[in-house]
């Protein structure tokens, strides 16, 4: 934000330090710090709730400049200043960073909105309040202008109201949000999930903790193939080892049946011989 908006914005504020600090009675306190804790867990569509007031008699939010008009991609503070009576009276909006609208005043930020003044009833919540803002910047009533010259304008040449509005968009808007977002990538949470662990490449926690699964499921079955080859391996030298027992057990069997088998062959053939011989002495 330049030194412009801030002194705007702290002109602004200062000017109504004393309402913002008025003392609201305990059934609309309740009330509104019911309505801060609903804005805080969903806000309508473009703003967003700032905690950063001491009190509930004050309301500072930020509205994203619509797509399609002067103010898209740029984001501008605004604060809702609750009166002591309030339900029953509505709140009045200032804009705290410098806008060019038919319906803010240039010098406070203050804002002209039927919402915020005939049309105001007690039901209506501040998130609708905030919603009717942001709508105001889509389709401005220069008929109940605060700023006659970008009223004027906006009536009678838009292009020339274009261009000045984005002037002061360009200069004075913020190019990003100042609300930090929990589901945002640039989050501390997120940050963390997503930094790079050591020797992960730039990846996230969560694909390193997947790679290292992989890795480990990749070792075990390698392991495990190793550890089947090396059993198949020693379980095929044991056979080869029982089949060679087995054939030096067979030809040494083999050996001794021979050796048995020629020993009874000549006995039958000695005796044989004393049996010839036997019966040549009787002849």
């Amino acid at each position: 934000m330049s030194s412009r908006t801030q002194s705007f914005s702290r002109s602004s504020s200062n000017s109504y330090n004393s309402s913002s600090s008025e003392n609201l009675p305990p059934r609309a306190m309740a009330r509104v710090a019911r309505e801060v804790r609903d804005l805080m867990k969903k806000s309508p569509e473009g703003t967003k709730l700032i905690l950063d007031s001491e009190s509930l008699g004050e309301i500072n939010a930020e509205i994203e400049g619509p797509v399609g008009t002067p103010y898209a991609s740029r984001f501008f503070q605004l604060k809702l200043v609750l009166p002591g009576d309030f339900p029953n009276s509505p709140p009045r909006g200032f804009f705290l960073t410098k806008i060019y609208h038919p319906n803010v005043d240039m010098s406070t930020g203050a804002i002209c909105v039927n919402t915020l003044k005939k049309d105001w009833n007690s039901s209506v919540s501040l998130g609708h309040v905030l919603s009717v803002i942001r709508c105001l910047l889509i389709v401005p009533f220069p008929e109940s202008s605060l700023n006659d010259e970008a009223g004027k304008l906006f009536m009678e040449s838009y292009d020339e109201f274009e261009k000045r509005a984005k002037i002061m968009t360009n200069v004075h808007g913020r190019p990003t949000s100042s609300v930090v977002n929990k589901d945002s990538p640039t989050s501390p949470s997120r940050a963390s999930s997503t930094s790079p662990m050591k020797g992960g490449g730039g990846k996230s926690s969560k694909e390193n903790e997947i790679e290292f699964g992989l890795k480990v499921r990749n070792s075990k079955s390698t392991s495990g193939s190793s550890t089947t080859t090396t059993t198949s391996t020693s379980n095929s030298t044991i056979l080869k080892q029982s089949n060679s027992s087995d054939r030096n057990i067979d030809s040494k069997n083999g050996g001794s049946v021979a050796k048995v088998n020629r020993s009874s062959m000549s006995k039958s053939r000695t005796e044989k011989k004393k049996k010839s011989k036997r019966n040549l002495n009787r002849l």
